[in-house]
């Protein structure tokens, strides 16, 4: 009467290690942080930025939609804020090394429902890579107001307008928009409502 062979251990698929594979997390190119500034109560004479807050920094996917889906939405938000994602290490304000002879490609909505599919367009496409321009982005910032509300996707070298009309080129397709504009910081610093150097 013939035995069958043993089986050897390793021919059997652990079942603990296709769930370690698949319960890895899904690393992102780089790390991000969210960053929430509430403007809502502005003491006199404070200096702009002392209520910014760096929230959280994150590197996977889940993460990303974890935070996402509990916190930054900007429906979740009171008039008056703002909500961030900038590249780590990146901080949301002109004087940032990074951020100082940038600017920003600015898109406007007058419904709420709006800014938070643009808002959520714009994460997964900075967090998923999709600009070829990339490195020349900082971040992008959701401005819940009023009347009327503003996404503002800020870059890094404001001179360069071939990489600036790139990247608002496709900003302006992922979101959807009829017209978006890029102002200096170095204008926007000097006049409050600064002319537009780009428009697509």
């Amino acid at each position: 009467m013939a035995t069958e062979a043993p089986v050897e251990a390793t021919e059997i698929p652990s079942v603990a290690a296709a769930e370690t594979v698949e319960k890895q997390p899904h690393k992102l190119e780089r790390k991000w942080t969210f960053w929430f500034d509430n403007q809502s109560k502005p003491k006199q004479g404070v200096a702009w930025g002392s209520s910014l807050r760096k929230a959280y920094t994150f590197e996977t996917v889940e993460e990303f939609w974890s935070l996402y889906d509990q916190i930054f939405k900007p429906s979740k938000v009171t008039v008056n804020a703002d909500f961030h994602l900038f590249k780590a290490g990146i901080e949301p304000k002109w004087e940032d090394p990074e951020c100082a002879n940038g600017g920003k490609w600015t898109a406007t909505s007058s419904r709420k429902a709006n800014l938070e599919t643009m808002w959520l367009e714009t994460l997964m496409a900075l967090v998923g890579e999709q600009f070829d321009e990339s490195e020349d982005i900082c971040g992008v910032v959701a401005s819940v107001r009023r009347s009327q509300d503003k996404l503002s996707l800020w870059t890094k070298t404001a001179t360069n307008e071939a990489a600036q009309m790139g990247i608002g080129r496709k900003w302006k397709e992922i979101i959807d928009a009829e017209k978006i504009s890029y102002s200096f910081h170095d204008d926007s610093k000097r006049e409050r409502s600064a002319k537009s150097r780009y428009t697509v």
